[in-house]
């Protein structure tokens, strides 16, 4: 590997982002992941200052093993006028136990002044005196120069200055912050260049994404000799984020032919950036570079008939080398060549099956006209393309009718509303009646059809609906307008998203709602009883 440090914020940047609240036990859980991805530094918060990151510390000696990343400290320089060997704050970094400290410090002439409330001489100061202290104390330390881009612009002597009084205290790295993110590429280059020239000094980047050029700002600072990156996975972080470091070191590695981390770390990439969705609670951003779900999803025909010839022709990229795939989208836009490629991808050989390719062309084009969407619905295409490559839909019971009441018990907001749907269908060639209860319509009738078939097909007991989501196609007509519902099951390894489409929102949610079931049992190779 290179040199250069891949430095991770995540635990401690990237957590303050709007709704996003990590406890320890998730910081521990994600720092485990990012070490996983072969990151150089974990900064894991500010001990002292917060509780909870104190106590993330104490229990990151004791239950993390971290392999391949080193653990830092965040804090600042010592308060103006006193000594860093007397600051509880400085204090507590060397208590944290992590080996490497970093500090923030102004580098702007009017946070100086007007933040710090002290004197030019006074901030050099309490630079020199926080990094020799800890330097003493054993610890490597790395200075972040808040609001150096713009303390740069404003006066360039000044922020030189802490440049040069934390190289010469015996900082490690100084790494210059775009705070405000309204920083362009070429001025990052540009100014990266200028700091190199005039204090040899080894130099970071940490940029935010407010102008969208947060990764572009990152690759700028390297290309101009930064050898020190930081950023969050998936680009969470204050406002609109951090540099997203998973693309970062992508374009490092692949673009600019940087080994940074070990190639079989960063194909890693992709089910890391899940798993730490899933800590955070934050929904995946499916159009994320390299590791979205769509990042290498191909919708259009056309690109669909160029990718059965040679996938590079629309993909900028091995997907595999990020751990994600190549995944063909079925739509409206779809051809012959979209069909046969998803075919493909189900185990199905349909070269030269021009009738059957053209049928599912043409029933997709139709469905899509009167509101589904398959390109969000892999799995209720799938029940479809295979019902008409097998000659039958798949079908584990047969529906007579079901129905559901919902009763309203009053007018305040936390006043219930409970629902209770009956199902009646035919499974295993047992007719069954069956009722359940829920808090709305959709959950009642999830209960009632499992209820339902659940003799039959004890399997259905591993699938869960987890999200529901509603889409009003035509909101011109109001109440009389057609819905589509998106429905996502899980089995408890896996997950899918089922369609159904009708001018009555339950409607709409039980045909998803059969989708899903369906498509669970077929996934376990349940056979048909």
């Amino acid at each position: 590997m290179t040199d250069l440090h891949v430095y991770d914020t995540t635990l401690r940047d990237g957590a303050q982002q709007e709704g996003l609240n990590l406890s320890v036990t998730d910081k521990l859980a994600i720092a485990a992941h990012l070490d996983e991805l072969g990151v150089t530094y974990i900064e894991g918060g500010w001990p002292g200052a917060n509780p909870k990151d104190t106590e993330f510390f104490a229990r990151a000696q004791r239950d993390l093993s971290l392999q391949r990343a080193t653990l830092a400290a965040f804090g600042s320089t010592r308060r103006p006028g006193g000594r860093a060997a007397d600051d509880p704050l400085t204090r507590a970094l060397v208590d944290s136990g992590a080996p490497t400290v970093t500090l923030v410090a102004k580098s702007h002439v009017r946070h100086v002044e007007s933040a710090l409330r002290t004197t030019l001489a006074e901030n050099l100061a309490m630079i020199r005196d926080t990094v020799s202290f800890l330097r003493g104390e054993g610890r490597q330390v790395f200075l972040d120069a808040e609001h150096f881009f713009d303390g740069y612009a404003s006066d360039p002597a000044y922020a030189l200055e802490v440049v040069r009084a934390a190289a010469e205290a015996g900082a490690a790295v100084i790494a210059l912050c775009d705070t405000n993110g309204g920083m362009l590429p070429h001025q990052i280059g540009d100014v990266v260049s200028d700091v190199l020239d005039g204090t040899g000094a080894r130099l970071g980047i940490h940029c935010h994404n407010d102008t969208g050029c947060a990764v572009a700002n990152s690759l700028a600072a390297v290309s101009a000799g930064a050898t020190h990156v930081q950023g969050t996975i998936n680009g969470y972080g204050e406002r609109t984020g951090n540099a997203d470091l998973l693309t970062v070191v992508s374009n490092l590695q692949l673009k600019l032919g940087m080994p940074v981390v070990d190639p079989a770390r960063l194909q890693e990439g992709t089910r890391i950036a899940h798993a730490i969705s899933e800590v955070t609670n934050i929904p995946h951003y499916s159009r994320q570079p390299y590791v979205g779900s769509s990042a290498f999803a191909h919708k259009a025909g056309l690109h669909a008939s160029a990718v059965k010839v040679d996938p590079d022709l629309y993909q900028h990229t091995d997907p595999t080398a990020v751990g994600n795939d190549m995944r063909m989208l079925v739509s409206d836009m779809a051809g012959r060549a979209s069909i046969e490629l998803k075919g493909r991808e189900l185990g199905y050989d349909l070269s030269g099956e021009k009738e059957l390719l053209g049928r599912v062309v043409a029933r997709v084009k139709d469905l899509e006209q009167r509101g589904y969407t398959f390109d969000a619905a892999d799995a209720s295409f799938e029940l479809l393309l295979r019902g008409e490559v097998e000659g039958a839909p798949i079908s584990y019971f047969d529906v007579e009718s079901w129905r559901v009441i919902t009763d309203s018990r009053g007018h305040a907001p936390d006043d219930d509303a409970p629902s209770e749907a009956t199902v009646k269908l035919v499974a295993a060639g047992r007719r069954v009646v069956a009722t359940g209860e829920g808090n709305g319509p959709v959950n009642a009738l999830d209960h009632a059809l499992r209820q339902a078939i659940a003799v039959s097909y004890p399997e259905v007991e591993k699938l869960e609906l987890i999200d529901f989501r509603v889409r009003i196609l035509d909101a011109a007509h109001g109440t009389d307008a057609v819905t589509r519902v998106l429905i996502e099951t899980t089995d408890g390894t896996t997950s899918w998203e089922t369609v159904g489409v009708a001018a009555n929102i339950v409607e709409a949610s039980w045909i998803a709602l059969v989708d899903g079931v369906t498509y669970g049992l077929r996934r376990q190779d349940v056979p048909v009883r």
